[in-house]
């Protein structure tokens, strides 16, 4: 994936409505966009505005039922998310943790008082 589908993706997300939309996609197999206003207290245009960038963002893929369209999230742009939010994980291998030199030999800082 290129990076500015990876800028795409997470902006699209960022927003508390559209995050939450797709956590409600993730729990069910399917939901019609008719579905989803009530759930976040928006109008229906506002839904409507929501679901576009998060289909735009190739997070969720329709299906046209008669007049409703029903949205499902896309397995393999949620997987995309994780492995990149993966990548951004301290790398812990090998380490004992944190380092902190503050206040040690070498750094320059003396923790005795002279006399002044």
């Amino acid at each position: 994936m290129s990076p500015d589908a990876d800028v795409v993706r997470l902006r699209a997300l960022a927003h508390p409505i559209r995050l939450g939309m797709l956590r409600q996609l993730a729990r069910e197999p399917e939901v019609c966009a008719c579905d989803l206003g009530g759930a976040f207290a928006v109008s229906q245009p506002t839904v409507s505005e929501h679901l576009r960038v998060l289909r735009e963002a190739g997070l969720v893929r329709t299906r046209r039922q008669g007049n409703q369209i029903c949205y499902a999230a896309e397995p393999a742009a949620i997987e995309a998310v994780a492995d990149l939010v993966a990548t951004l994980r301290p790398d812990t291998a090998g380490s004992a943790g944190p380092t902190n030199t503050a206040g040690t030999a070498g750094s320059g800082v003396s923790s005795s008082r002279r006399p002044g």
